[in-house]
């Protein structure tokens, strides 16, 4: 038997090949709308008018612009002065 010789078997080795396939996932974000309407309170301005007849009656004494009489500056309410 010098002529045959058993044979080493050696464990296998793997070389493994790796490919990538993209798959799509479907990734669902939810999005909520929100409408809102905000009150908020704007004051509104209204104007009442009021009309007074008010009847001033001095008489035809001529009191000057500050009740002295002539002596002071010569103003007066009335349409003629003395």
């Amino acid at each position: 038997m010098h002529g045959c010789v058993k044979p080493i078997c050696c464990p296998p080795q793997f070389c493994v090949r790796d490919f990538c396939t993209p798959r799509a996932v479907p990734v669902i974000h939810p999005v909520v709308t929100i409408n809102r309407q905000n009150i908020i309170d704007v004051p509104q301005h209204f104007v009442q008018p009021i009309t007074r007849n008010v009847v001033v009656d001095r008489g035809f004494v001529n009191t000057g612009a500050f009740g002295f009489g002539n002596e002071g500056f010569g103003l007066s309410n009335r349409l003629f002065v003395r």
